[in-house]
């Protein structure tokens, strides 16, 4: 089954101008969600949680495929993000939470890996609390760039736990992006 893209015309324009605008890393993100859209609705998750919400198209397009049994909460630093995730979520008729705040804390980061070395500053601070937030049966995901060295994430993340892969991968201009997806050893 093929999902829409969600509408999100008012992204990156206007009242929203300093709203991350859905590119490369968004879309292929979003191809990950549905190429793995059965295993999402069997595991019929209760909290989708997106860090560095933006404009809130990944999560619209997320809560296409699981539906609306599930919390959808998506954070980001930006308030006008705040804003503009809400009116994606109203033009696609569906329920999101956006939350201002710094991943699930409470300061505040615009990209979920922008910043320090190999351009991880934020995923590094991260990526130790995935597992303590992840379900037993939960999935994580997460877009990387050949310069943050997935590798090295797939490795970092299991000594929390968790099993990661690249699931799907592209160039975009002058970026090799991937998508890396994990779950807890033993599920």
């Amino acid at each position: 089954m093929s999902y829409p893209t969600p509408l999100y015309s008012h992204a990156g324009r206007g009242h929203f101008r300093d709203v991350y605008e859905p590119a490369e890393d968004s879309f292929l993100l979003m191809d990950a969600l549905e190429k793995d859209a059965q295993k999402l609705q069997l595991l019929s998750p209760s909290v989708c949680v997106e860090v560095g919400s933006g404009s809130g198209v990944v999560s619209a397009f997320l809560a296409s495929i699981v539906g609306p049994s599930a919390l959808y909460i998506c954070t980001d630093v930006n308030p006008e993000a705040a804003q503009c995730t809400k009116e994606t979520a109203s033009c696609n008729r569906v329920s999101l939470q956006p939350v201002v705040t710094d991943l699930v804390g409470s300061r505040g980061i615009e990209a979920a890996w922008a910043g320090g070395k190999r351009g991880r500053e934020v995923t590094d601070r991260f990526l130790p609390l995935v597992s303590q937030l992840l379900s037993a049966d939960g999935l994580f995901y997460l877009i990387a760039v050949a310069e943050n060295d997935p590798e090295e994430i797939i490795r970092s993340l299991g000594n929390y736990g968790l099993t990661g892969e690249s699931c799907l991968s592209t160039r975009a201009r002058n970026e090799r992006l991937s998508v890396l997806r994990f779950h807890r050893k033993g599920t």
